[in-house]
């Protein structure tokens, strides 16, 4: 391959690299597995599955979740970094 091969290649992979990132992500969406339980779609690779009263009691504590994201900021990982 040619330098000017090589270039074209690399500013292609560029654009498809973009228009790939600009996609956003995945929606999220909800079902019922067939054991019962509640499967969210679209926060990873594999749905997060947890029985209703789970659900529940994950939600009630959403405050005590966001006030410990806020204290541990510095040690949690963002997917975007």
């Amino acid at each position: 391959m040619s330098d000017e091969d090589l270039l074209r290649e690399v500013e292609r992979l560029r654009s498809e690299n973009e228009r790939l990132k600009g996609r956003g992500g995945k929606p999220i969406s909800m079902k019922v597995s067939e054991k019962g339980g509640l499967s969210v779609y679209g926060l990873g690779r594999f749905p997060v599955t947890l029985y209703k009263e789970q659900w529940l009691r994950l939600l009630d504590m959403a405050d005590d979740i966001r006030s410990f994201i806020r204290d541990n900021e510095a040690q949690l990982k963002s997917k975007d970094a």
